[in-house]
This record gives structure tokens, C-alpha cells and sequence, in this order.
């Protein structure tokens, strides 16, 4: 079964106000659109267009309602939840510097808040319910712009030793500003030390000499010597991060990441742990259905310092880029490393043959650029631009036509992504 959907973009404040009103086809509202919600998670479930064919007005109450039809029976006997949920991201603006905990992590803390009787829409609450965020974000406008994982020691070293070049050529030197930051990145766990000392000491009404390293950083990021370095795209993002966020100690912190920049179709693969924010560009993204963020700066919401730094993965790594699998013609999938999603993309052409998409469980289809014909096991529909449609696991194969590409969201292998959370 086929059954259109659709939403209304989430008007964050870093959203663009065109991108994604131009992945659809239709007029800018005007304001700031920055995410598209396909899926049936309860902070913005999309909207069943036709509610008549399902009874129900949003994919979140039909699967309720009837959760082996829309999810199939393995899925509605582990949880009768939609383990994924697609998202079309504009960002015009950087996001906050965040992380997502391992699914123990989440059990955890959601049953620790819950005891604790904290509400659930509470500006301190950290978890939001009990499940694991790992997301990938494939790049859909020419470039998309992101930090994403901490770099490796020696880059923050050459970093560092930029930094002191261009203190040393200014015309009032602040060596001592960078002392301090040398001081925690020399500790025997160099990464997690300054990014405890930075969120500790840096924000707030009660700032410390962190406040004073973000400020020079800062000044010496738009320094000559520093804009011809060889992480000049890591200083005119500190000078982004400035404008948007000026004093925040997530400036410092970016210093520390890698600076990643995808072409069209390039993805980034965010497993639990993983630091990142995004910085610019229109993209598709896929995660697991939940709504646990903890933000390490960039923002004015809340951050748990001490449960930031439980949550982070501070091993350094190389962008964690997520190659494509070819799955047959004209068809590539992005499959991560948990089962909760895979991510496929056809674009079988105008007049070519059908570029088939294997799906395991329920799916969502979203096409791009143009109208794309789809052919299951049972029934069929047509998607103009920036249309989508939720299937049922029951139609198998789907058959994918047209001049448009089709991003296909559906469950991996095994279909229940965990057990059950306790209750």
C-alpha cells in the first residue's frame, strides 16, 4: 500500500528561508524553513494527505491504530514504533554542537529522569525518551558544510602552532591566552580536558580565563597567517561560529573537530559518541526515531556538562564519511552500521529501465527533481517533485521509474532495531 504524506517545515531560526521550498517545487513561505519531518515521530508526525484511505489524519495515529498493517508483524510485535524517521535539512545557519547516547545510554537516563519526575518538555531535561540517535545526512545542494568527529592530535597541534604564529605577528601579542589552552591540551586526556574546561569555565554569568582564550581565538582566526594556513576553512568557521554565537566556548571547540565539506551525493554516517554540527546546505537525513540531543555548545539551550562528557566519544577519527553500496542499476545504498535505517537513492532516468529498490520493512519514498512512478508488490503511485509516500512492508521490491531520483528510507536487517526499553 501506498499512502502520500506530507508536513509543514519546522521554522527553526538556522533555517533557510528558499532551500527547501525549492526541493519541493513550491513558493518560499517567506520564513525560515530548516526541517522537513517524514516519519511518525510524535514532535512532528507528517500528515496523511488522503485521511480516508487509512482512517486517520497522521502516520503516527494509523500506526497506532493498526500496526501490523502499516509496520508489518515483526515490527509491531517489537515496539509497534517506526524505527526511522527522514528529514529533508536546510541549514542557513550552523546548528549546536551535539551528540547522541548509545541505546544503554538512553535507557538509562530516560529511566533516571523519569524517577526523578522531570517533565518531559522540561528545559533541562536531557533525555526525551528511551532510544538511540544515530543519523547519516547525505548532501543534496553542491555543498554541504559540517564538523563531525575530533580530529586527530597532531592537526590539533598544527592548529596550535598557527595560533601562535599569527599572536606572535600581531601587533600586541597574547601568548598566555594560548598557554592556557596548550596547558589542557597537553593532559594525559587532552580532548575530553579542554572540553570540560572550556564549558565549565567558559560560559555563563561566571566566566573564567576560558572566556578570555575564546576571545583571542577568536581575533586571531582573521589574522593573515591564519587565513593562509592549511586549516583556513577551520578559522573562517570560527569566524561563522563568532558572528552567529559570539563568545560561546563551542568557537574553541570547533578548532578541535574536523572541518568536512560533502559534494552532492557525499554523506556523513553520526554513530553515538560522534560530536558534530552542521554548518550549511540542503540535506537528506535519516536517523533513528528519537528526540535525544545533548548539545555541547552554539546554542542557548541547555547543556549537561557532566552528562556531555559520559556521552562523547573523544577518539579521534578522519571525517567518518559513509561511502555508497551500488545495489543494482541506477540504485546505491547508505547503510550504516545499526539496523534501525538504510538510505537508498535511484535515479533510474526518463525511459530506462526500472531501477529496483529491495526494501525490508516499512519505507518512506521522497522524490527529487521530478516525477518518479513507483511499482510494489501490490500497488503503485506517482510522486511529482519533492512528493513522498509512506509504503507498507508488503509491497516488497519497489520498482522505481521516471525522469526523477526516489530516496528510499526503510528498516535495516534485523528489522527490530533493540529490544523493547523496560518500563
Amino acid at each position: 500500500m501506498f499512502v502520500a504524506i506530507g508536513n509543514t517545515p519546522r521554522d527553526y531560526a538556522w533555517g533557510s528561508t528558499s532551500a527547501i521550498a525549492g526541493f519541493r517545487g513550491v513558493e518560499p513561505s517567506g520564513s525560515s524553513e530548516a526541517e522537513l519531518w517524514l516519519g511518525a515521530h510524535a514532535g512532528s508526525p507528517a500528515r496523511v494527505l488522503d485521511a480516508a484511505s487509512v482512517g486517520h489524519a497522521d502516520l503516527a495515529a494509523w500506526i497506532a491504530a493498526d500496526p501490523e498493517r502499516a509496520l508489518g508483524p515483526e515490527l509491531a510485535a517489537h515496539g509497534a514504533r517506526l524505527p526511522f524517521l527522514l528529514k529533508l535539512l536546510a541549514a542557513a545557519e550552523p546548528l549546536s554542537l551535539q551528540a547522541h547516547p548509545t541505546p544503554e545510554q538512553a535507557r538509562a537516563g530516560f529511566a533516571r529522569e523519569e524517577a526523578e519526575g522531570i517533565p518531559l518538555n522540561a528545559y533541562d531535561r536531557n533525555y526525551r525518551d528511551a532510544f538511540h540517535k544515530p543519523e547519516l545526512v547525505v548532501a543534496v545542494s553542491d555543498e554541504f558544510d559540517a564538523l563531525s568527529g575530533f580530529r586527530s592530535l597532531d592537526e590539533v597541534a598544527g592548529v596550535l602552532a598557527v595560533l601562535r604564529s599569527a599572536d606572535a605577528a600581531s601587533d600586541e601579542p597574547q601568548a598566555g591566552a594560548l598557554d592556557l589552552l596548550a596547558a589542557r591540551l597537553g593532559t594525559a586526556d587532552p580532548l575530553r580536558d579542554t572540553v570540560e574546561w572550556l564549558l565549565r569555565d567558559g560560559r555563563g554569568e561566571d566566566t573564567g580565563e576560558a572566556a578570555w582564550v575564546v576571545e583571542r581565538i577568536t581575533a586571531l582566526a582573521a589574522t593573515d597567517p591564519a587565513r593562509a594556513s592549511e586549516y583556513a576553512a577551520s578559522f573562517e568557521t570560527v569566524e561563522r561560529l563568532a558572528e552567529v554565537y559570539p563568545g560561546d566556548p563551542g568557537i574553541v571547540i570547533s578548532l578541535l573537530l574536523n572541518r568536512v565539506r560533502l559534494r552532492r551525493g557525499d554523506a556523513l554516517y553520526l554513530p553515538a559518541g560522534n560530536i558534530h554540527a552542521y554548518l550549511s546546505g540542503l540535506g537528506i537525513e535519516l536517523m533513528a526515531a528519537s528526540d535525544n540531543v545533548l548539545r555541547g555548545g552554539l546554542t542557548p539551550k541547555h547543556i549537561d556538562v557532566g552528562e556531555l562528557l559520559d556521552v562523547l566519544d573523544f577518539t579521534p577519527i578522519a571525517p567518518p564519511r559513509l561511502e555508497p553500496e551500488p545495489v543494482a542499476a541506477s540504485v546505491v545504498a547508505f547503510r550504516p552500521d545499526v539496523p534501525d535505517f538504510v538510505l537508498y537513492r535511484a535515479e533510474p532516468g526518463d525511459g530506462a529501465d526500472a531501477a529496483r529498490v529491495p526494501i525490508t520493512g516499512p519505507a518512506i519514498v521522497l522524490a527529487e527533481g521530478g516525477p518518479i512512478r513507483l511499482r510494489g508488490a501490490h500497488d503503485e503511485a506517482e510522486l511529482a517533485m519533492g512528493e513522498a509516500a509512506y509504503v507498507t512492508p508488503d509491497e516488497g521490491t519497489l520498482d522505481v521509474t521516471g525522469p526523477g531520483i526516489a530516496w528510499v528510507a526503510t528498516t535495516g536487517e534485523p528489522r527490530h532495531p533493540s529490544p523493547d526499553p523496560a518500563p
